[in-house]
């Protein structure tokens, strides 16, 4: 059993992953190339003053007090606050220009994971826990906007602080120089050591992060239920579990940056120690100026507080890179449901044709076997079975939710496969047996059925169903807002404009799951009035939990066992004798 803490090694952000991260991002900064170049001449601007401070303090030491020379002197600091207001303008400058670039790849990266994720097909959702797709959206940009606000101007700035340092360092005493590299072997192991353990830590962090969050969501989500049935204590149980562990993976990281940053402030330490004391001893010799020693003891400061900012930023880096990595991970997921080359166009009208179908969610157990069914435009059929016996499932994949894994199902001839989603969902429409809203007005919602519908026809829609005058007779008519998964109105109300939504859309086949199966009996009435107006003229399936909407079908299928068991009028099942018989016959004495 995989470790609490591990993460799948294809998830490990190393030199293969981090290049391939890079080259993801890469054109996603295209459209920001100008801000990125005004950034780096401001991040070379604000250096070159950074480096120029010290220069000038040599100089105003050495020409000027060691020679009593005054107007060398005042040159020098008139000089070093001129570079000092030009370093502190380049350094807002870039802020600015960093900022930018940054918050506009966050925004387009926020835009595309947010369309792919509502491309993706309904078994990625089966597959996936909500929390851990929040998260995504969430603690993954979150943390990347912590390196793009600072994290970016800091690693540009520290890298050419460092690179530029040592070239001066260099030019003006080599000597000093090698006593200054003498730290270099223990920081070098120091900081490969460093990136090996952050690397596992961060991408344990997000990997925690996400079940922490699913865990929330899921309690929140269900605490009608856990309330009803006093479960409270065993939900703060499970997600104390996975908080601790959230915990537990924060303070990893948080152990292998204790122990990095005091090796690199050691580091600067023994190398100032060493500067001074050997580059004294040259001064009282007369090898090295006082000066060039000052400049030395100044420029060291810049070149270990940026490697001091970089490890530190490191952190930044790493989990910001996990993040990233996971994001693109996400986005270079397939949906299951691949959308044609050449898309064929479905008819207006025809015959819906289940073709020997079979299906497996698992690509093992079997579901559904050697199912045929045809169904005439206009028929209305009723799938009825018990629960788990593969309705449901049948009817996901006559509306393509799914693909059959053997046989095909066909419109107007055409395999559904070969038409592209857009046209698909303007032919089949599914109304679930919740009637979802959003957060908006009920026109709104309505308008969900086809977007492009002026409000003219969002009423004709309600008008067709006899809706109309129910919600104008609200305070706000039609603009109501409906909140939050349309808390505002009743259940019934939210399956009407679910089914006002279906009517715009005017689709050929409706696959419905019984929309009145949990409705109190005065607003079942309303609402199967609705329904009844709905599916007058098209094709119908319904995934029926009553017995009574069978009896008003043109056929019943029976779903038991993966297979048909049976098909025929309610009459014709009746007389047979079998399955549908015995569910009837046990319906129907209940209701005596």
């Amino acid at each position: 059993m995989m470790p609490a803490n591990a993460v799948d090694a294809d998830s490990r952000l190393d030199r293969r992953n981090a290049a391939h991260v890079l080259r993801r991002a890469a054109p996603m900064l295209r459209p920001y190339r100008r801000q990125m170049w005004i950034a780096l001449g401001c991040v070379v601007l604000s250096t070159g003053a950074i480096l120029a401070g010290p220069l000038l303090v040599r100089y105003g030491i050495d020409s000027g007090i060691a020679e009593g020379r005054t107007d060398l002197l005042n040159w020098a600091v008139v000089a070093y606050v001129v570079v000092s207001a030009i370093g502190y303008l380049a350094s807002r400058s870039q802020v600015l220009a960093v900022s930018l670039v940054g918050e506009g790849f966050l925004r387009d990266l926020r835009r595309r994971v947010f369309d792919h994720l509502l491309r993706l097909s309904m078994p990625f959702y089966d597959r996936e826990k909500a929390g851990v797709i929040v998260s995504r959206m969430t603690s993954d940009v979150d943390s990347l906007q912590e390196l793009v606000q600072m994290g970016l101007l800091q690693l540009m700035a520290s890298m050419l602080l460092i690179v530029g340092s040592l070239v001066l360092l260099a030019v003006v005493s080599p000597v000093l120089l090698l006593v200054c590299l003498v730290p270099v072997p223990a920081v070098v192991w120091a900081s490969r050591k460093f990136q090996r353990d952050s690397n596992v830590a961060y991408l344990d962090v997000r990997d925690d992060i996400g079940r922490t969050l699913s865990s929330l969501q899921e309690g929140v989500s269900g605490v009608r239920v856990v309330q009803a049935y006093g479960r409270s204590e065993h939900q703060v149980a499970r997600f104390r579990e996975h908080n601790d562990r959230l915990y537990r993976s924060h303070m990893r990281s948080v152990f292998v940056q204790a122990w990095y940053l005091p090796v690199i402030e050691g580091a600067s330490l023994l190398t100032t120690a060493l500067v001074v004391g050997i580059g004294g001893g040259m001064v009282l010799n007369g090898s090295l100026t006082v000066g060039t020693l000052a400049f030395f003891v100044l420029t060291l400061s810049n070149l270990f507080e940026p490697i001091q900012q970089l490890s530190q930023l490191f952190n930044t880096v790493q989990s910001s890179g996990a993040a990233l990595h996971k994001l693109f991970g996400l986005l270079d997921t397939e949906p299951d449901l691949e959308e044609p080359e050449h898309p064929v166009d479905l008819p207006r009208s025809g015959e819906l044709v289940v073709d020997d179908v079979g299906f497996s969610y698992d690509g093992s157990v079997p579901v559904l076997v050697d199912v045929d069914l045809r169904l005439a435009p206009g028929e209305r059929l009723a799938l009825v079975g018990p629960t788990g016996a593969g309705k449901s499932t049948l009817a996901k994949l006559m509306a393509r939710q799914y693909d059959p894994t053997a046989g095909s199902v066909s419109f107007g001839g055409v395999d559904l496969r070969d038409a592209s989603s857009a046209e698909l969902r303007r032919r089949i429409t599914v109304v679930p047996q919740e009637g979802y809203l959003f957060a908006g007005t009920i026109r709104d919602n309505v308008r969900i059925g086809r977007p492009e519908a002026t409000d003219a026809e969002v009423d004709a829609a309600l008008e067709s169903l006899g809706l109309l005058g129910r919600f104008r007779s609200l305070s706000e008519g039609l603009d109501t807002q409906v909140r939050e998964r349309g808390s505002r109105l009743s259940a019934g109300e939210r399956q009407l404009v679910s089914l006002a939504r279906a009517a715009l859309a005017d689709p050929a086949v409706l696959v419905l799951d019984e929309a009145t199966s949990s409705l109190d009996p005065g607003t079942e009435v309303l609402v199967e009035d609705a329904l009844e107006k709905l599916v007058e003229g098209r094709t119908v399936v319904v995934i029926a939990h009553r017995l009574s909407t069978a009896e008003r079908a043109d056929r019943v299928g029976v779903v038991a066992d993966g297979r048909l068991a049976e098909l025929g009028t309610h009459e014709e099942l009746v007389a047979l004798g079998g399955r549908y018989a015995a569910l009837y016959e046990n319906w129907t004495a209940g209701r005596r």
